[in-house]
């Protein structure tokens, strides 16, 4: 161990992180092939290899894993030490990496960057975009957002942003074809845009009027996974769509899209900001939660 160096350990530790090369690279900035060669390096030094690699995935062995159980607390415990340094600067430095799906980013985060960004300069913001749900600890991430529903018991939440309210709303000559509906139920047989989640559910759209609350499983000829192109959908007269309200605002004062059922889509508490619970927040976090209180 003598002849291995701290920083080879660093590239050991972002590989099992990632579980992949590639997403190792690009944290470190170099090209795969040259993390893939480093890190043969490394185990001809050790003797023993440390990843089983295929052509679709990168495993650790068992030496990898007894490795990685004990040098993973003493890096966790450096990454602390230096956070704590940010305690004698006049202001917090580092990266921040949050994961996030796209409409939460639009909705909830692009709003505050640039307002963050400038009141710590010394912070930098890495966004990585997932619809999937994703493994913040296991993917390298400080914390991510989300819906309160989704998020492992086990992670520490933040409420961030403001609530938020879904709208059903479809064109004025879609309404003038097919009706207006004035109760949930109605939507059964009119043609919607439908939203399947990654992990293949469909989603049945929710109602709740005086404590009454009602599931819809709507059916219609288009179904898609991405929120933006079921507002596009809606704009060219597809369906009726079920939308955050703050998506479709600019549409319903234009007159291009018409909202129905309103009474029906009460407000959400929102998103959440979580983040596994640690010994020494790092400092870029702190400011990042504290700014979005304040915000």
């Amino acid at each position: 161990m003598s002849r291995i160096d701290p920083a080879d350990l660093g590239v050991f530790l972002a590989i099992a992180r990632h579980g992949s090369f590639r997403r190792a690279a690009s944290e470190l900035g170099v090209t795969p092939s040259a993390l893939s060669h480093s890190m043969r390096l490394v185990e001809e030094r050790l003797g023993v290899r440390l990843f089983n690699r295929t052509t679709r995935s990168v495993a650790l062995t068992e030496a990898g894993g007894r490795l990685l159980a004990r040098i993973g607390p003493a890096f966790r415990d450096i990454d602390d030490a230096i956070d704590e340094l940010n305690s004698f600067r006049d202001r917090p430095a580092g990266t921040l990496r949050l994961n996030m799906p796209r409409l939460c980013a639009r909705l909830v985060l692009m709003p505050l960057l640039a307002r963050f960004m400038a009141a710590y300069p010394d912070i930098r913001v890495e966004l990585v975009i997932s619809d999937a749900l994703v493994d913040i600890v296991g993917e390298g991430f400080d914390a991510g957002i989300r819906f309160g529903e989704s998020i492992a018991a086990d992670m520490i939440t933040v409420p961030i942003g403001p609530r938020h309210a879904f709208a059903v709303v479809a064109t004025p000559d879609y309404f003038a074809r097919h009706g207006v509906p004035q109760d949930p139920r109605e939507l059964r047989g009119k043609p919607c845009i439908r939203f399947r989640f990654l992990g293949g559910a469909l989603y049945a759209w929710e109602f709740e009027r005086g404590g009454e609350e009602i599931s819809v499983e709507v059916d219609g000829p288009l179904t898609l996974s991405e929120q933006d192109l079921m507002l596009e959908a809606a704009l060219d007269g597809l369906g009726m769509a079920y939308l955050f309200e703050e998506q479709v605002r600019a549409h319903l004062a234009s007159g291009a899209l018409v909202r129905v059922l309103e009474d029906w889509c009460p407000h959400y508490p929102g998103f959440y900001l979580y983040y596994p619970s640690r010994r020494q927040m790092p400092a870029p976090l702190r400011a990042f939660i504290d700014f979005s209180r304040g915000g």
